[in-house]
């Protein structure tokens, strides 16, 4: 499987964003999926999971209410909505995907597959 990430840009804290990550594959639709970010100086950490169905996600007490996954198994695509943003989501935002399902996305060493990162920055 091959993650393209896309999305990020520059946003004002309280405002929002979407990411996309679209997979190539037939088995896509077979992976848990989710995101982790990277910021400067910082080791990566779990953002969001999502089941393969879409049934059952996860997120990070940092980003609990605000940030929303989703998937589209027609379209091959994870999603990240994120509201509210603040300047300490400023960050490296990766997509990755795991066979072994959400508990696996919980750390680093569960992904099979990542992909590229996109860039976030909200000003202050």
């Amino acid at each position: 499987v091959q993650l393209q990430a896309s999305g990020g840009g520059l946003v004002q804290a309280g405002g929002s964003l979407r990411l996309s990550c679209a997979g190539s594959g037939r088995t896509f639709s077979s992976y848990a999926m989710g995101w982790f970010r990277q910021a400067p100086g910082k080791e990566r950490e779990f953002v969001a999971a999502i089941s393969w169905n879409g049934r059952s996600t996860d997120y990070a007490d940092s980003v609990k209410g605000r940030f929303t996954i989703s998937r589209d198994n027609a379209k091959n695509t994870v999603y990240l909505q994120m509201n509210s943003l603040k300047p300490e989501d400023t960050a490296d935002y990766y997509c990755a995907a795991a066979a072994r399902g959400v508990g696996s996305l919980y750390r680093q060493n569960g992904v099979d597959y990542w992909g590229k990162g996109t860039l976030v920055t909200v000003s202050s």
